[in-house]
């Protein structure tokens, strides 16, 4: 007797919930299926069952796009969890209101068995705490959808490392044009996963004083140390054409992903050619996957086989947590005069507003709507 589909529902039915692979946005070489519900539909062993939003321009959006009954689609939250008991919920939601829905919907539903949140994890360190301890309580996995750590470029890297392709890992440059806490939740989550290891301490440079001085996301660079013995630099202030590359020095090899993986140098350290010489470096052929699914439609594969195995997904709530607690340290250490900050941070409360929630209410796609009918006026 083959198993039912596991139930998926998806809250807040906007951009990264339903409508992304729609847009013509400079973001389509990231590949479809990318929006949760998108990956539900594309995904084997998952439906998706229902999906909610307060505001009723994206619910009938919603109702049409992925052809849910009407029924199915909730003004409220809180209303579809009770009456659909999904086992798989997307938080696609600002994270100004992320936490509080999380801990709301793992007291109330018996059945709940995975969440996948949307980025940055929440704005304080408390929150993240609150939503990371909430899940282990109640055995409900938590994946945190920074999407680059189950692109399979960089998967294929992350295999390449641990196989000792290039030795003893040693350097992660990480650079990409950001605020820290909003896409800078990929590019933190992304050096952490590449460096194999928890980060101890940073040392941090932002933008300016002024900025530092706010909790509203901002840009800045860092160097950071990890438990594997691993430092990284990593640069979120504009990036001209090194904009989103990554490379990974270890003491035989190395890996440069440029461009977010578009080309791949993979270099190892050879024989000496002349008596005399020393160990060249020689360029080594990528072993690029042959099949290359979408970083979100892997994330739902990795939670399904989470749910089987126990297995922890590449990217869970831990890693939102930590991603946030280094974004907040290199922020700290401008703001105490370039000092090195330890982690764990100590005081619970420090917080960075996330870049999205400061563009103003309401729905993104309705803002971006606005200000083009604006601007050509």
């Amino acid at each position: 007797m083959s198993k039912q589909p596991i139930r998926a529902a998806v809250i807040g039915l906007g951009r990264m919930g339903s409508t992304f692979d729609d847009e013509a946005s400079p973001y389509r070489y990231m590949g479809k299926p990318h929006a949760h519900a998108a990956c539900y539909q594309a995904a084997d062993g998952v439906t998706l069952a229902a999906g909610a939003d307060p505001h009723a321009g994206q619910r009938e959006a919603f109702v049409k796009r992925w052809g849910l009954n009407h029924d199915r689609v909730y003004a409220d939250y809180r209303e579809m969890v009770e009456r659909e008991r999904p086992e798989i919920v997307s938080l696609c939601t600002t994270a100004k209101s992320r936490a509080r829905i999380l801990l709301e919907i793992v007291g109330t539903n018996a059945g709940l068995r995975a969440i996948w949140a949307e980025k940055p994890i929440a704005f304080s360190l408390t929150e993240a705490d609150q939503m990371v301890d909430a899940c282990r309580q109640a055995s409900v996995l938590l994946a945190f959808g920074a999407s680059r750590c189950w692109d399979s470029v960089y998967n294929r890297i992350r295999d390449l490392i641990d196989l000792g392709e290039i030795g003893q890992p040693l350097q992660v440059n990480a650079f990409a044009g950001c605020r820290l806490s909003h896409n800078g939740s990929h590019l933190l989550t992304l050096t952490r996963y590449l460096a194999g290891g928890d980060c101890q301490w940073v040392f941090g440079a932002m933008e300016s004083d002024e900025e530092a001085r706010s909790d509203d996301d901002l840009a800045g660079n860092g160097y950071l140390q990890f438990d594997s013995g691993v430092q990284a630099f990593v640069r979120s202030m504009p990036c001209s054409v090194a904009d989103w590359e990554i490379d990974v020095i270890g003491t035989e090899g190395r890996i440069r992903a440029i461009n977010d993986g578009e080309e791949v140098e993979f270099w190892k350290r050879g024989t000496p050619t002349l008596p005399g010489r020393r160990r060249e470096p020689s360029r080594q052929i990528f072993p690029r996957p042959r099949v290359s699914e979408s970083a979100n439609l892997r994330t739902v594969q990795n939670i399904l086989t989470g749910l089987e195995t126990g297995e922890t997904p590449n990217c869970d709530g831990e890693a939102g947590r930590k991603a946030l607690e280094i974004a907040i340290a290199l922020r700290e250490s401008h703001r105490r005069d370039g000092v090195r900050i330890n982690l764990p941070l100590a005081d619970r409360s420090l917080r960075i507003n996330s870049w999205e929630t400061l563009q103003g209410e309401g729905p993104a796609i309705i803002r971006r709507r606005h200000a083009t009918e604006a601007a050509n006026k």
